[in-house]
């Protein structure tokens, strides 16, 4: 089981993932707004046509272009300057003592500036003047502009805590793997975070409190999942007696090994770690004890779970969720029109799933098969030991399946990425029985590498047909490879490196997927295979279930019901999953929606090109300008082909 990326985007956010507070929020219009645009990918408000166009020289195009790129960048320089979570992500120290605002006036002021920056480049350059290349960053700059402006229409749905997302589980992660500290200012930077952290903790409270008031309450199990994550970030020393916390832990290793560098005094180091310690327990706990307070107070308000708990029962809640799937898909596609596709998706993968069923064997219905698969956790083909030397092997495995893809990347692409990828345990604090493997990607220079995060505390809920996919998607071809292509782009404005759409960067990791078995060496077990298809039909049961539960009035346990009769995952697995739904609305529609698009112009390519079709320029055109909506990226590979064909 998978999740995703975080991307941070400050200038007309886009959500590229969901796995860390800013990543889900921003997509669900709370901080700095993601919303719908015109249909087809289109930006809703083009310049009128002039009356006569004149026809410019190559030259004078190239001389626009660079102009338009320099204002781009200069306009997302700006919008960086009020990001220093995303600065930080992006490798740079500018504002490392600084965290985000989290009100809702701040998410006003973002969505004016970037109101008056659509207005300032229309104003500035004539969209007839453009190359084709140039007309996409304009459309793509309008369109997150046109999707801010949508969300704000939303802003008390969703949730701003939840067990999947928000910042409990963010901001100490963030400290704790992000916040690079190499010096004393570094370190001083550390300590003023944790302040910074605190304020904007309480921030999100208020406007959680504030949504609640108008009517948006969060699940028990998702309130009691904050609670707990809570918790666990203000346990041990400092806050409580035992051993050192997660985050005071950090510290103390930091200013440990700034000493033995000689970056730091003895008197130095005791000063910063009493600054640091004072900050934890005059800030830091208060701001979690009010995250906790809220929680327990709130849930009292939770929807039955007996009942629907979808987000149309929410205040204005059926046009909520037909804005999020407009959104999460970037198409015009109806919830009946996901629902059908995905029931017509779970048939034909069923068919498949058939086939390998007999070819080990398996004398029974493919229900009794999935059972078979289910119940036999101590089966060492299936499972890993649920100890630490089966959460060593499992990460070694995914390694090695990982430097197999590697070393055949460029028979399939021809941009390959700086940054290298390493596999990691989730962190203990935030670490959840059976939730979703994600990952985190490096820096734009490869100086940091991308993470492939994995949840091994409980090794049942992880078996081992599941770990080559699963590698495949989170790490190479899938969002390892996309992500890292895209932030190390050059020639292209660097608001479009760090743009994030969830179709499009969740349908390729999908299509990484099914890419993989092109390679050699691959899915050489029929259960490993099967564990393919498995993914792929979960990807086809999410239309179904999250269309049912968000427009349907399907309850939890009938969602969780239908999971089980389609696949062989477990029930923590399938309850998990379920719960991530609920309260992520549609975003669990991408990843089929995103995956058949681009399946669909790979066809198209081969059916027109012939003989001409290269699939390294295939990919490189699909990756090689940043990530897409789904219409603008079919114009970009129409485009190729018929550069191809005229060549």
């Amino acid at each position: 089981m998978h999740a995703h990326v975080l991307q941070i985007n400050p200038f007309g956010p886009v959500c590229r993932c969901v796995c860390g507070f800013f990543a889900e929020k921003k997509s669900t219009g709370r901080f700095g707004q993601v919303g719908v645009v015109a249909a087809c990918g289109q930006p809703a408000d083009k310049p009128a046509e002039p009356a006569a166009a004149t026809e410019l020289t190559a030259d004078q195009k190239a001389e626009i272009s660079k102009e338009l790129n320099e204002w781009f960048d200069a306009k997302y320089e700006e919008s960086l300057q009020e990001s220093p979570i995303m600065m930080t992500f992006l490798g740079r120290k500018d504002l490392n003592d600084k965290i985000d605002c989290f009100t809702l006036a701040c998410a006003d002021e973002q969505l004016a500036r970037q109101k008056a920056a659509v207005e300032e480049m229309k104003a500035t350059f004539n969209y007839d003047d453009l190359s084709d290349a140039d007309k996409l960053s304009w459309d793509l700059f309008e369109y997150q502009y046109n999707q801010a402006a949508e969300a704000a229409k939303f802003r008390y749905n969703g949730f701003v805590y939840d067990q999947m997302n928000g910042p409990q589980g963010f901001i100490p992660q963030f400290l704790i793997s992000f916040h690079n500290v190499e010096n004393a200012d570094d370190m001083r930077a550390y300590v003023s975070r944790i302040r910074e952290a605190a304020r904007a903790l309480n921030e999100a409270t208020d406007v959680a409190r504030e949504s609640a008031e108008h009517g948006t309450h969060a699940p028990k199990f998702a309130y009691e999942g904050v609670i707990d994550q809570s918790k666990k970030v203000i346990t041990g020393a400092p806050f409580t007696e035992g051993e050192d916390s997660a985050l005071y832990a950090d510290v103390k290793s930091e200013i440990a090994k700034l000493s033995e560098a000689g970056e730091l005094t003895e008197e130095e180091a005791a000063a910063k770690l009493e600054q640091a310690r004072i900050a934890l327990v005059d800030n830091f706990q208060p701001a979690y004890e009010a995250i906790i307070a809220f929680a327990e107070e709130d849930m009292a308000n939770s929807p039955d779970p007996d009942s629907p708990v979808g987000a149309d029962t929410q205040p204005n809640g059926k046009d909520y969720y037909n804005h999020l799937l407009a959104t999460q898909t970037t198409t015009d596609l109806t919830a009946d029109e996901i629902h059908e596709i995905g029931l017509a998706e779970v048939a034909r993968i069923h068919e498949e799933m058939e086939a390998i069923k007999q070819e080990v064997g398996f004398e029974g219905t493919l229900q009794e098969f999935f059972t078979m698969l289910r119940d036999s956790k101590d089966d060492e083909r299936f499972y890993y030991p649920n100890t630490d030397e089966g959460r060593q092997a499992y990460i070694d495995d995914a390694t090695r399946d990982i430097e197999n893809i590697k070393a055949n990347l460029p028979e399939f692409f021809g941009i390959l990425p700086k940054a290298d990828l390493v596999v990691k345990r989730v962190e203990p604090f935030r670490e959840q029985d059976g939730a979703a493997q994600h990952y985190y990607p490096g820096t734009p220079d490869g100086s940091r590498s991308g993470t492939y995060y994995a949840h091994l505390s409980d090794m049942t809920a992880m078996p081992k047909r599941e770990l080559e996919v699963i590698a495949y998607h989170e790490g190479i071809p899938g969002h390892h490879m996309q992500i890292s292509i895209a932030q190390e782009l050059e020639g292209v404005p660097q608001f479009r490196t760090q743009a994030g759409f969830t179709a499009y960067i969740e349908g390729w990791a999908l299509y990484s997927e099914w890419l993989a078995t092109e390679f050699p060496d691959t899915y050489e077990d029929p259960y490993s295979n099967f564990g393919r298809l498995g993914s792929e039909i979960w990807r086809a049961i999410r239309l179904v279930v999250d269309t049912g539960i968000h427009s349907k009035g399907w309850t939890e346990e009938e969602a969780v019901q239908y999971f089980l009769n389609n696949t062989a995952i477990t029930e923590m697995q399938a309850r998990s999953e379920i719960q991530r739904y609920i309260v992520m609305p549609g975003q669990a529609t991408s990843y089929k929606i995103g995956m058949m698009k681009i399946q669909q112009l790979r066809k198209k390519a081969e059916d027109e090109l012939g003989d001409k079709f290269d699939i390294r320029a295939f990919h490189d055109t699909v990756l090689g300008g940043g990530a897409l909506p789904l219409e603008i990226l079919e114009r970009r590979v129409d485009q190729w082909i018929e550069e191809v064909k005229a060549a």
